[in-house]
């Protein structure tokens, strides 16, 4: 007997579908590597021997930047805090499980000695106050 299931996919098309929603070279993604490179910072892309594999990380500085979708991470803004009727359980859990991962990559990069930073979807609306923060955070790294 096959447990019941709202999906309007099989699984096999789930899984093709799912496939498709990128990880890497996202527009928010993008936007922050042309903020960075206006800035003038130097900059490596998913380091995969760092935990979490931080999107942006510049090694001089021991500053790592992951670059977060709110849906996908729970972010506590209007699109994080959504929740999809079809399924509910399911992706309750799997935000719940990368929440989980995002706190052992930070704790873990924290305890090398790295700073991390976590930069929102939402917060690509104000890119002018994205870019200042930018602007702060790598002065505050400068210093160190």
């Amino acid at each position: 007997m096959t447990p019941k299931t709202t999906d309007v996919y099989d699984p096999a098309k789930r899984s093709a579908v799912m496939a498709r929603v990128k990880s890497q070279g996202t527009k928010p993604e993008q936007l922050i590597r042309r903020i960075l490179t206006d800035l003038g910072a130097r900059y490596r892309l998913h380091r995969k021997d760092l935990p979490g594999s931080p999107d942006v990380v510049m090694p001089g500085r021991k500053l790592a930047i992951f670059v977060h979708g709110c849906f996908w991470h729970g972010h506590d803004c209007a699109r994080g805090a959504r929740v999809p009727k079809a399924n509910r359980e399911y992706w309750l859990a799997k935000v719940a499980r990368n929440r989980a991962r995002d706190g052992r990559n930070v704790g873990d990069l924290t305890a090398m000695g790295w700073r991390v930073e976590t930069v929102w979807e939402c917060e690509m609306k104000d890119r002018e106050g994205l870019r200042e923060r930018l602007s702060v955070l790598l002065d505050e790294t400068a210093k160190n």
